[in-house]
């Protein structure tokens, strides 16, 4: 094995992204890989899908790429790593300053949004990591979509920098360094059918548990009726509660992102809605009977718009105000809605057994 590094301490490791180091007046910084490793992409891939999200971080501190010297460029960004991942694959061949800042592994929108990407936080690793004693210059790129959290002008008052805003995408970063400036598509936010897809991981993953939960009692009670308990019951109503869940599964979390554009109506529980009373038809080859199917429906047609609604933070098609408004009017109808189905649902035995 080769010998340790002169970088590598008791208690510490050197992380695999780090290729090198230069040697600054503040002490040693890291130099990253451009190219991402196998083991970064299935970091990647298990983080879109909802696992680990919590711990996908990186150290904060001033990394480098490629060989910056004192009149180099410095970029701003979070310390997710899904985010430094990207930056640092955008920045093949450059030589630039990265300035990771402490936010908590959370990427830069939503950072911004909660205070976590701010004036002090960027304005504090700035003084950390006594960059005044590497760069030259006076100047730092922020991303763009943390306009919402750094107010720019503040920064020269807490920590002596000045910034600009880059672009919204890390591929742009290249072009916006040559150009010294962003143009209208690099600030333009897109949505597009890919971007849109890679959601649907994440909400399926956090769905598990509770489905899991919700499985074990819909088959527990689709077994009530007039004889008291009927394992038979059980099994085939619950089967068609299962199928009816799955549908506005499908009609929530899976056609509404991917078909999203398309979908006629303005708020996002109502798309949902209307995804799901389509695929809700479905309902009618299951197990259930016909007495089960009107709440079946519903409870497709309920699940999906509340599935749908989770959405509305995740893309440019909506405002803070406008959420708030579509949740006060929607929640208290899927509430009644989701009561009417499962009462319809439980009363289905006695129903059918009067007829």
């Amino acid at each position: 094995d080769p010998r340790a590094g002169v970088h590598e301490k008791p208690g510490y490791r050197v992380e695999p992204f780090v290729t090198g180091f230069i040697e600054t007046k503040p002490g040693p910084a890291p130099r990253v890989a451009t190219a991402l490793s196998l083991r970064d992409r299935l970091g990647a891939a298990a983080v879109r899908s909802g696992i680990g999200r919590g711990g996908y971080k990186v150290v904060p501190g001033l990394y480098c790429v490629g060989e910056p010297g004192p009149d180099a460029p410095v970029l701003v960004t979070a310390n997710y790593k899904l985010t430094f991942d990207a930056v640092r694959a955008a920045l093949a061949g450059e030589n630039v300053w990265l300035l990771v800042a402490d936010t908590r592994g959370v990427n830069v929108w939503c950072a911004a949004g909660k205070g976590l990407f701010s004036t002090d936080e960027v304005a504090h690793a700035v003084r950390a990591s006594r960059l005044s004693e590497v760069v030259s210059h006076r100047d730092l790129i922020l991303p763009q979509l943390s306009a919402t959290g750094v107010a720019a002008r503040g920064l020269r008052r807490r920590c002596g920098f000045g910034a600009s805003f880059g672009p919204i995408r890390a591929v742009d970063l290249p072009a916006f360094l040559r150009a010294g400036k962003a143009d209208e598509a690099m600030r333009s936010v897109t949505f597009t059918l890919k971007e849109r897809a890679e959601l649907i991981p994440v909400e399926l993953y956090l769905l598990g548990k509770p489905l899991a939960i919700f499985l074990a009692a819909a088959f527990l009670l689709a077994g009530i009726g007039p004889d008291v308990f009927s394992p038979g019951a059980a099994w085939t109503r619950g089967l068609a509660a299962a199928l009816a869940t799955l549908l506005g599964i499908a009609a929530g979390d899976v056609i509404v992102p991917l078909a999203l554009p398309r979908l006629p109506l303005r708020h996002f529980a109502l798309k949902g809605a209307l995804s799901g009373a389509v695929l809700g038809i479905a309902n009618l080859l299951g197990p259930g009977t016909a007495w089960d199917l009107p709440a079946l429906w519903l409870w497709t047609v309920t699940l999906a718009a509340w599935l749908a609604m989770n959405f509305t933070g995740s893309t440019p098609f909506t405002s803070p105000t406008g959420v708030e408004r579509e949740m006060r009017r929607a929640l208290p109808v899927m509430a009644l809605a989701a009561l009417a189905a499962a009462a319809l649902w439980l009363a289905a035995p006695f129903l059918g057994r009067g007829a």
